[in-house]
């Protein structure tokens, strides 16, 4: 049987360029947060499941809250996880940089494209999917990190868009400077090995 929490993960983050050592502690507290409020719901809605008919609202509101949590711990596991080792450039004879290419006409243009959804008005997230059924790749901006979600759809790369990502480095104004240096930290075979893994 899995383990009844969910586990906090150890991230091996060298010093990155443009994104300070101090932002990439505070993002992990933030981080180590949504794991313990993805657990603690869990067990409160096990405790208040006793009498399901006299707990139904607040049950309600908990299954609510438990997405924004779980979907924020997930989403930072892939994102740290993208600067771990070092940043490696995408290899251009893998097939995740074929794939791009061939649908988008070249790497750079999808990078472009890439780049703009993140600089998306308000806090959220940057995502590229894979759709398996079709095998598209699609960029697309989740709200906060849990609204927008595509049904079914893999999780291949994400830009973390909220103000904690970047403010002790940049300001709300600069926050295009962030996403040069979160490509520029990049470890691209992270994001090729979570693709080849689900063509």
């Amino acid at each position: 049987m899995p383990p009844e929490n969910y586990v906090e993960q150890k991230f091996n983050i060298p010093e990155l360029k443009g994104i300070s050592k101090k932002t990439i502690e505070e993002h992990l507290k933030l981080y180590t947060g949504y794991v313990k409020h993805t657990n603690l719901i869990r067990e409160k809605l096990k405790e208040y499941s006793i009498d399901t008919e006299k707990n139904t609202y607040v049950m309600g509101e908990l299954q609510r809250r438990f997405g924004f949590e779980f979907d924020g711990m997930r989403n930072h596991e892939y994102y740290f996880e993208q600067f771990e080792g070092s940043a490696i450039e995408a290899s251009a004879a893998g097939t995740f940089y074929k794939s791009i290419v061939d649908q988008y006409g070249s790497f750079e243009t999808w990078l472009s494209q890439f780049k703009a959804v993140a600089m998306t008005r308000g806090i959220g997230w940057a995502v590229l999917y894979l759709d398996s059924r079709t095998g598209k790749l699609l960029n697309t901006w989740v709200e906060e990190q849990h609204l927008g979600h595509l049904t079914s759809l893999r999780f291949i790369l994400g830009l973390d868009m909220w103000e904690h990502s970047y403010m002790l480095d940049y300001a709300p104004s600069e926050k295009k400077k962030y996403i040069e240096a979160f490509f520029e930290n990049l470890n691209w075979q992270k994001v090729e090995e979570r693709f080849d893994k689900v063509i």
